[in-house]
């Protein structure tokens, strides 16, 4: 397998914009479904049984399937939701078991492998604009005990569950949708509240995302923990994950609106060329010791991306060695759970 392919292997990728199409003809690494993929069962069957058939290698099939806020399939549930976290572990643990449950299997009934779930943020602030419900609690011990569950029904159904944000969106008082928030908290503090239950889960959880965050306990300048060499080492080093660490979406602003628009990102060359700068910061978070990278879109431009990141690494043994080790990490988790097309 060529070095290109094997970068392909480190993108997960939407549908808006269809260069899915040939990405996944080049080795794409997986797609992510959001509730404009999802008109109708049989629809929803079809397209992902069509995108299996396109795949040079079995692909990522994910979605973000947590209930309450966060729920893809709402076009074709005629009204039913599923409860977020918070509701949902209020009712109990056989509760949050059996939705758990219920969830993984209509995802696997799709034909869907992976769910970026649970999110096991511990939400500190009351006036947290994009967690709330969907943390289990203001509690760490309790948020670990509600991953457990989750994280292990959903294995035991075939769905490979993802923690997220590492580490630890909970405290922040903005949306990473909309802005990169800053949480100004001494490392003990985080490690003794939000990094706990990414602490606890660390040796058996699959996959971890990582949050666009400016962390100060990670990095002085404005760097988001998902580019940041600092906090990637840590979770590496320090909790001894060895799964795939993934970004959150490269669309949203707190990957891309802060560092790239101010400029107060140091490590990024002042390009006027904002595609230069989308590559570089790709880049950057490859170098950093991300994995994966999601983007919500496959438009020409996201494919520029992966193809002049392809072109560079031909004659850069640092993106090479980076790739060949990101591959291994990504196939080493497909090989447990995707068995074939």
């Amino acid at each position: 397998m060529d070095l290109k392919t094997k970068l392909y292997q480190m993108f997960i990728l939407g549908t808006e914009g269809e260069g899915y199409i040939q990405a996944l003809e080049k080795g794409l690494g997986g797609m992510i479904f959001f509730t404009k993929d999802i008109q109708s069962k049989d629809q929803f069957k079809n397209l992902v049984s069509d995108i299996k058939s396109k795949s040079l290698i079995p692909p990522f099939l994910s979605i973000d399937q947590e209930g309450g806020r966060v729920e893809r399939t709402e076009n074709i549930h005629n009204g039913k939701k599923y409860l977020s976290a918070k509701y949902a572990y209020e009712k109990g643990e056989d509760f949050l078991r059996n939705q758990t449950e219920e969830i993984a299997k209509e995802l696997k009934s799709y034909g869907l492998n992976l769910n970026f779930a649970p999110c096991i943020d511990v939400n500190t602030n009351p006036n947290n604009p994009i967690i709330g419900e969907r943390a289990f609690s203001n509690n760490p011990d309790e948020v670990i005990k509600c991953e457990k569950i989750v994280s292990q029904t959903y294995r035991e159904n075939g769905i490979i569950p993802c923690a997220k944000h590492f580490p630890g969106h909970g405290d922040a008082n903005a949306d990473s949708h909309l802005t990169l928030p800053e949480i100004n908290l001494p490392l003990k503090e985080m490690e003794k509240t939000h990094i706990k239950p990414f602490a606890s889960c660390a040796k058996t959880i699959e996959m971890i995302m990582v949050a666009h965050l400016h962390c100060t306990c990670f990095e002085k300048n404005v760097i988001p923990t998902s580019l940041s060499k600092n906090a990637i080492s840590y979770l590496r080093n320090k909790l001894g994950f060895e799964g795939v660490i993934i970004s959150d979406d490269m669309i949203m602003k707190g990957a891309t609106h802060i560092v790239l628009q101010h400029k107060l990102c140091e490590n990024l060359s002042n390009h006027s060329n904002s595609l230069a700068q989308k590559i570089e910061t790709c880049e950057m978070g490859i170098r950093a010791g991300l994995n994966m990278f999601i983007y919500r879109n496959s438009t020409p431009e996201t494919i520029n991306i992966i193809e002049t990141i392809a072109q560079k690494a031909l004659t850069d043994k640092e993106l090479q060695e980076k790739i060949e080790y990101s591959f291994e990490k990504v196939n080493n988790l497909k090989s447990k759970f995707l068995t074939n097309k």
